[in-house]
């Protein structure tokens, strides 16, 4: 394979997997509704790219379960299921668990100090009320501990699973109590890893991510019930 070649398949590459990071937001934001078809049309002219590497970055939005393909019928954006929460969450919280275990083994110092920025960062949107901003922060802490941990199948699966919930938990809006009580625990989260406790962080962290099944789980009931009161009203078909 001479250098031509070579260079153009890492171009195909870095093509599709950009268009990954542009469409998963649109998910995890409900720009892209779940039920909806993905308009693969749409997006192909608004990201400026052919149908190719639109289809690629598809099936990679699949594997993470934010989308389903079906055969000559294109792509649909996943629903968000009661069941599927209660099965993954408590995964992720296994999964982070660990995480925080492994990385006070193998963290650096600048790697805490970084997380440290962040996390004041964040404390810096939820003082402003900035949700948007807040959320952001709060993902990017995780990936830095999940990271941190030096675990490259670790990593692989607990994002994997993570995408899968993150636009649930985006849509679920915090009570401003649960906002508090979040706020909280990632005091304890960072105090931990800068003592570089790892049961103790592994601990918080399988307990956060409860607290946030139970937030996202109240949140879907909500909505469920809801749906089904609209669907109830006088000539009303769902």
């Amino acid at each position: 394979m001479d250098a031509m070649t070579d260079t153009n398949a890492i171009e195909r590459r870095s093509l599709h997997l950009e268009l990954v990071e542009r469409i998963r937001p649109l998910i995890v934001e409900s720009q892209l509704n779940p039920g909806d078809k993905v308009p693969e049309k749409v997006l192909c002219e608004r990201f400026g790219v052919s149908r190719t590497p639109m289809r690629e970055a598809l099936k990679v939005l699949a594997a993470e379960g934010l989308v389903r393909l079906e055969p000559n019928r294109g792509a649909w954006v996943t629903l968000v299921t009661v069941e599927e929460v209660e099965e993954v969450f408590p995964v992720l919280g296994a999964l982070e668990a660990l995480s925080g275990e492994l990385a006070c083994t193998n963290i650096a110092d600048a790697e805490i100090s970084h997380i440290r920025r962040l996390h004041d960062q964040m404390m810096d949107s939820y003082r402003d009320r900035n949700l948007v901003d807040y959320f952001k922060t709060n993902q990017e802490i995780h990936r830095a501990i999940l990271l941190a941990a030096k675990n490259q199948s670790l990593t692989n699966t607990c994002q994997a699973l993570s995408a899968r919930m993150q636009r649930a938990r985006y849509a679920a809006n915090l009570s401003e109590e649960r906002w508090a009580d979040a706020v909280a625990e990632h005091e304890q989260i960072i105090r931990s890893l800068e003592a570089r406790n790892g049961r103790e962080l592994g601990q918080i962290l399988r307990q956060h991510m409860k607290n946030k099944q139970e937030s996202v789980l109240k949140w879907l009931r909500k909505t469920n019930t809801d749906q089904e009161s609209e669907c109830a009203g006088p000539g009303q078909q769902c």
